[in-house]
């Protein structure tokens, strides 16, 4: 008989509680809290599969990469805000040291070792795997009710990479100093001739100009922008065209006032039960809406659900097209501009239907989720640079969420 995931889940709660545990105690002693369940997520998620085995290559032998990788769940779990704090945990918390994969101080790598295994998972974008396994094993035969979709600010500690203009004065210094010298003469002549009026452009049009060809610039026609070329392309050139450097991005906050920090932007589908689903990480600036149409495609992939609640930065048509395309019911709430296109309220306000609305109370829980990663998964501790780095080092931290909320399932809080 196939277990559904509940009873899965009881199922390895049960073996986690009987037999597991009991075997660690009796090895090591009485467990922590966090020891517990750094053991339940090592032996749920599927890590040993996606990590790479050295053994039999010629030359020196590298340090063990599925240790490695089960230290840098342990800095999520533990919430370690760096990885020195991770190593010296390590030399002194035998249960953790253990729980990883080294029996002895004298076997934990350095910190430069950690540093480029970091930076191989990142290459080779090892969490994502493992998440993306850790779904299909406990989900694929789940039919989910709601899929929430938001984005949330992640800030970074890195230089913004250089713009065109940036690139173009630095190549081409003398442009700049030919300004300076044609500003020079201007001031020149007004010193030489105080009492001589210079002459000042007259308003209105300069004429055309010079940069665009018969002077005017063509205007982008609706069908260019890239939710309409998203309905056409493939899943990989979708993740391709988006932004991912550094840069700065603002938000509204709930009193209305915009928020603007450096960094990223992490946008999520999570799944009834505050479970992670899928992930994309963009450039801070980019617009909720534009990743829309690629999470749905890539979490469609993955599970089967019924409905999409989206808030209004998602009020879009290409959306609901492609939400409707999939199979799926687009739960949006109405922006201002879509007023006339859906039914009003006494008032001339646009609403949802009410079993829309009460539907709609529970795109909160990725809410719930993006908090989680900040305040308990190192969302907020982010000590690496680059797009590649930045992901992993979220991918860990939700990898260790999306276990501590299936355990959940049967475990209330």
């Amino acid at each position: 008989m196939k277990l559904n995931l509940r009873q899965q889940i009881t199922q390895f709660a049960h073996v986690l509680q009987n037999q597991l545990f009991p075997c660690l105690e009796e090895e090591l002693g009485e467990l922590s809290g966090a020891a517990k369940r750094l053991a339940a997520v090592l032996e749920l998620i599927p890590l040993a599969r996606f990590v790479p085995s050295s053994r039999g290559w010629m030359g020196r032998p590298s340090k063990d990469r599925l240790a490695i990788a089960s230290a840098f769940v342990a800095k999520a779990v533990y919430g370690f805000a760096t990885t020195r704090q991770l190593l010296e945990a390590l030399q002194r918390d035998d249960h953790l040291r253990r729980l990883c994969g080294w029996m002895s101080v004298r076997q934990v790598p350095h910190e430069a070792t950690f540093s480029r295994a970091f930076a191989e998972f990142a290459r080779m974008e090892l969490p994502q795997f493992v998440h993306e396994a850790l779904i299909r094993e406990t989900q694929q035969g789940r039919l989910i009710g709601h899929i929430a979709r938001d984005a949330t600010a992640i800030e970074a500690r890195e230089h913004f990479p250089e713009t065109s203009e940036q690139q173009a004065k630095r190549v081409a210094p003398g442009k700049a100093k030919l300004k300076g010298q044609r500003s020079a003469a201007r001031k020149q002549a007004r010193m030489a001739h105080p009492g001589v009026p210079q002459p000042r452009r007259k308003p209105g049009p300069r004429g055309p100009h010079p940069r665009y060809p018969g002077g005017k610039k063509p205007s982008v026609p609706s069908s260019d922008t890239r939710l309409a070329r998203q309905r056409s392309m493939s899943l990989p050139e979708m993740l391709q065209e988006l932004p991912k450097d550094c840069d700065i991005g603002g938000k509204k906050n709930s009193q209305g006032n915009t928020d603007y920090w450096r960094g990223y932007k992490l946008h999520l589908d999570v799944a009834d039960g505050q479970i992670p689903i899928s992930a994309v990480l963009t450039s801070a600036s980019l617009h909720d809406s534009q990743v829309a149409i690629p999470l749905a495609i890539l979490t469609t992939q993955r599970v089967t659900y019924c409905y999409e609640l989206m808030d209004s930065a998602y009020d879009a048509q290409h959306i609901r097209q492609q939400s409707s395309h999939l199979g799926h019911v687009p739960i949006i709430d109405p922006h201002p501009h879509a007023s006339r296109k859906l039914p009003f309220q006494p008032d001339g306000t646009p609403r949802l239907s009410p079993a829309q609305q009460q539907r709609y109370r529970e795109r909160t829980m990725v809410e719930r989720v993006n908090a989680r990663i900040k305040d308990e998964f190192g969302g907020r501790t982010i000590r690496v640079r680059g797009h590649a780095k930045v992901m992993t080092h979220l991918m860990f931290g939700i990898l260790a969420l999306t276990v501590d909320q299936l355990l959940r399932i049967v475990r209330p809080v």
